[in-house]
């Protein structure tokens, strides 16, 4: 085997990621713990905003997102870009299929609560920028076709989500004789959300691989630095879980029944859009590592700006609100459990072992779930 070959052979799972489930649910109790148990902190946590983006879950997802980006090799963007089918593919899940499936949902499944309904249609039009890294690097996913794909899904974020907003909420409700709704939000806002999110790690994962490759080079960069910034992806992630439990725990444990309502339609949609972005990827012959990349960023969804716009019209104590509040709630569990799909799907339809094959034996972009300990 050849040096290249052993340098980016998976490495085995570590034993932070193979109880990773574990943590995640130690991390939702904790939330529920201190939002009982710590009177006022949700009210603290709540006036800690700035441009109505929140700056503890801000740090807790830049601290998440950051590893992730610096490991992409971002001298490969381009070959990732030049892929048709799936960029293609991705804008048709992510702006035609997530947002109309969410429309269908919402009304099926809450046909008596406008509110809520209300809540879970900007959900579906919010597309995912921040947690989808993690959830791709999780399963093996191809993390360069991740940043491409969460960059262009972005750009079409700012322009589509207030147009895809007025018709999914006030034009399409209207020709089929349904309750109308309106939606304001301003591009500005949407912007800014999408650089905080995105523009922010991208920014500097970008920086910490060009500088760190022309002075140390690639294998010290990958080989030494890497791995120490790693694990802060997941501790990002566990820090970003525990405070969205602990900002809105007394919001869901004071209303178990219409948590449990708005829940139905999130877990039928991620199901719905991870299923057919991975047999989208399958039919079209994208590989395993594309594949669960295509279909993750299409069942993800960026629940903060979801939440803030959903304050920002409607009020913090609005159903639309606390519909944005139980997305994530739901997501974080569900696409956990996803991403260990992926892998016996990774066996079953694609005949490889994700962290375990070489490029050799499978010639699909680097896959290498290097967040460990």
């Amino acid at each position: 085997m050849s040096a290249d070959v052993l340098e980016q052979a998976r490495p085995r799972l570590s034993a932070l990621d193979r109880i990773l489930p574990l943590w995640i649910g130690l991390a939702m109790v904790a939330g529920l713990l201190l939002a009982r148990f710590v009177p006022g902190l949700s009210e603290v946590l709540a006036r800690l905003e700035i441009g109505g983006i929140s700056a503890p879950i801000a740090l807790g997802l830049l601290v998440m997102m950051y590893p992730v980006l610096a490991k992409v090799r971002y001298d490969r963007v381009a070959a990732v870009a030049g892929d048709r089918r799936l960029l293609v593919s991705s804008l048709a899940l992510n702006w035609l299929v997530g947002p109309a499936l969410m429309f269908a949902l919402a009304w099926t499944f809450l046909p008596d609560l406008p509110e809520y309904r209300t809540g879970l249609i900007i959900v579906g039009l919010a597309r995912c920028i921040a947690m989808v890294v993690i959830w791709n690097d999780l399963a093996c996913g191809d993390r360069d076709a991740a940043a491409v794909l969460v960059a262009v899904n972005s750009v079409f974020q700012v322009v589509a989500f207030s147009l895809l907003g007025w018709f999914y909420l006030t034009v399409l409700p209207a020709w089929l004789g349904l309750d109308t709704a309106g939606l304001d939000v301003s591009v500005g806002q949407i912007a800014l959300n999408v650089l905080v999110f995105l523009g922010i790690p991208l920014l500097a994962g970008f920086a910490s691989r060009w500088i760190g490759e022309r002075r140390r080079g690639r294998a010290w960069y990958e080989e030494r630095f890497l791995p120490a910034v790693g694990p802060w992806a997941l501790y990002g992630l566990l820090f970003t879980i525990v405070l969205l439990f602990a900002l809105q725990g007394e919001a869901v444990t004071s209303r178990p029944l219409d948590v449990a309502r708005i829940a139905v339609p999130l877990l039928v949609y991620f199901a719905l859009m991870w299923g057919v972005g991975m047999l989208a990827g399958r039919l079209l012959d994208l590989g395993y590592a594309r594949s669960t990349t295509l279909a993750f960023t299409a069942a993800g969804n960026n629940f903060e700006l979801a939440i803030a716009v959903a304050i920002a019209t409607f009020g913090a104590t609005s159903g639309q609100a606390l519909a944005g509040v139980v997305g994530p709630l739901i997501e974080v569990p569900v696409l956990v459990g996803l991403v260990y799909v992926s892998l016996w799907l990774a066996r079953r339809w694609f005949g490889i072992d994700p962290r375990a094959t070489t490029p050799s034996e499978n010639p699909e972009p680097e896959l290498t779930n290097e967040v460990r300990s």
